[in-house]
C-alpha cells in the first residue's frame, strides 16, 4: 500500500514519510515548514500535527503566520525572537 502524497503549489511531492517523527525533534525552520505544509496541503490533519508534534493551535498557527507574512526564514529561532519584539 503506498503512502499519501500531496503535490506542493511548486509542483514538489510531501508525503507521510517527508514528516518529522515525533515531538522529540529538534525544531528548525525546514521541519516547521514541512508540518505546516502536511497541515494546509491536506496531508494530515491539524488535530493529528497537534498531537503528533505536542504543539497548541497558537504555536502552529504562529508558525503558519510567520512563514506566510515573512517566508521560511522567520521559523528560524532568532527570527521568531526578533519578529515577537516588533
Amino acid at each position: 500500500m503506498s503512502q499519501p502524497v500531496v503535490r506542493l503549489a511548486d509542483g514538489s511531492i510531501l508525503s507521510v514519510s517527508d514528516l518529522p517523527p515525533s515531538a522529540d525533534v529538534r525544531w528548525v525552520a525546514s521541519r516547521k515548514l514541512t508540518v505546516v505544509r502536511a497541515v494546509v496541503y491536506g496531508l494530515i490533519s491539524l488535530e493529528t500535527a497537534l498531537s503528533r508534534y505536542n504543539l497548541c493551535e497558537d504555536e502552529f498557527f504562529g508558525w503558519v503566520n510567520f512563514a506566510t507574512t515573512h517566508g521560511e526564514n522567520s521559523l528560524k529561532t532568532t527570527y521568531l525572537k526578533k519578529y515577537r519584539q516588533s
